[in-house]
């Protein structure tokens, strides 16, 4: 006897390769069996998911979500469950001073899986620039904070802007490398200064730094120090940086995404990996709305569905190492699924410019399955709840 079963709807999994009409029942917190058409009579309690795609959990890969400590910190479940995700990485809003409290406060209350990453800036993002001088750095207490709070911190998160990196230059992206090195994790790099503090070249030394593992986030940025030249073309060191296997993330947030910047990286033939939202108390009620709205945003682009959906499950999950156990549908793993509705329509949707996208299709969460138990959804960000802003 199943506890649950996911009815009628159509299994999305990139990892698989599987696209087609699957019921996905559940006993316990474990998948137990995924076929066609599994009666009702055999589950406790069946959900209908009938016209709905069913997908492994979600992966938000940039979030802010110490809540209560940093200013702009999302409540994780806000971020996560009661938004058709199940996993959310929050990058860097503890530094190694402060990320004991994400451990202890934050991510035991959550329901939602909550992984992090532990800025190089001692105070993380209690206020920002987080970074005016060297003496903001301590490697040896980044290093301890990663060994404290395993397995819960996946690694070092740097931001490329203001005036402690404008002096320190790409020493600041060594100095971070030396945490990851030393504890066998990964860095994650932000991109584009808003500010223009951080000089263009400080990018180029720093795609020559990171190794295999590593994470460039805000891959459509627009802002100084992004990676296009001044011509408008991708930076030769983007293809190393890949063939080295460094990840590309395509984070939304508040300040780092333009149209303009997105089109010529893709016509150029560069694609990102993964898309995460990088999202904030403000950021939720601005460009960003949820995971889901940026999916729509990425169709908008010229993205298929499964395109987007392999960048929010077995991508992410690769790019933290945990395509074990994350990112795809399969018997015997935890039961962490996202069942998502495509729905027809006019947005419109805004970047960090003031440039406008027309799109025709939103993808909207219908429900959340986080280790077998079924997750009520928040209203949603926007006036019309989960659906991105109509023209």
């Amino acid at each position: 006897m199943y506890d649950l079963l996911l009815k009628g709807g159509a299994l999305l999994d990139p990892a698989s390769g599987v696209n087609q009409q699957l019921d996905v029942a559940i006993a316990g917190s474990r998948i137990q069996a995924i076929a066609a058409d599994i009666a009702p009579s055999e589950a406790a309690r069946v959900i209908s998911v009938k016209g709905c795609y069913v997908t492994p959990g979600l992966i938000d890969l940039h979030t802010h979500v110490y809540d209560g400590i940093t200013q702009n910190g999302v409540d994780p479940d806000i971020a996560g469950v009661y938004a058709g995700v199940c996993t959310v990485v929050d990058a860097g809003s503890g530094g190694s001073h402060t990320i004991g409290g994400m451990a202890r406060y934050v991510i035991p209350k959550a329901k939602t899986r909550v992984l992090a990453l532990v800025h190089i800036a001692r105070t993380g993002l209690a206020f920002t620039p987080e970074l005016f001088s060297r003496q903001d750095i301590d490697v040896p207490a980044t290093i301890a904070a990663i060994q404290a709070n395993k397995p819960h911190v996946l690694g070092v998160k740097i931001r490329l802007v203001g005036p402690g990196v404008r002096d320190m230059g790409a020493e600041a992206v060594r100095l971070a490398k030396q945490a990851t090195r030393e504890t066998g994790t990964r860095l994650m790099v932000h991109i584009g200064d808003p500010d223009s503090f951080v000089s263009p070249d400080t990018t180029r030394q720093m795609l020559k730094l990171v190794e295999r593992g590593d994470i460039v986030t805000h891959f459509f940025t627009g802002n100084t120090a992004n990676i296009l030249d001044a011509n408008g073309r991708v930076y030769p060191e983007v293809r190393e940086a890949l063939e080295a296997g460094v990840t590309l993330d395509a984070a939304q947030g508040r300040f780092n995404f333009s149209f303009d910047a997105a089109r010529r990286i893709i016509d150029q033939g560069y694609r990102p990996h993964c898309i995460s939202t990088d999202l904030t108390i403000p950021g939720r009620h601005t460009l960003v709305g949820s995971l889901t709205e940026v999916m729509s945003r990425f169709l908008a682009l010229g993205f298929t569905l499964e395109e987007v959906v392999r960048m929010t499950t077995v991508n992410s999950a690769r790019a933290i190492d945990m395509e074990s156990t994350l990112g795809t549908l399969a018997l015997g793993r935890e039961a962490d699924i996202s069942v998502l509705k495509l729905v027809d329509g006019d947005f419109l949707y805004h970047d960090n410019k003031g440039a406008t996208l027309r799109g025709n299709r939103g993808v909207v969460p219908l429900l959340t399955v986080r280790a077998g138990a079924p997750m009520p959804l928040d209203y949603g960000p926007r006036a019309g709840g989960w659906l991105p802003e109509a023209p």
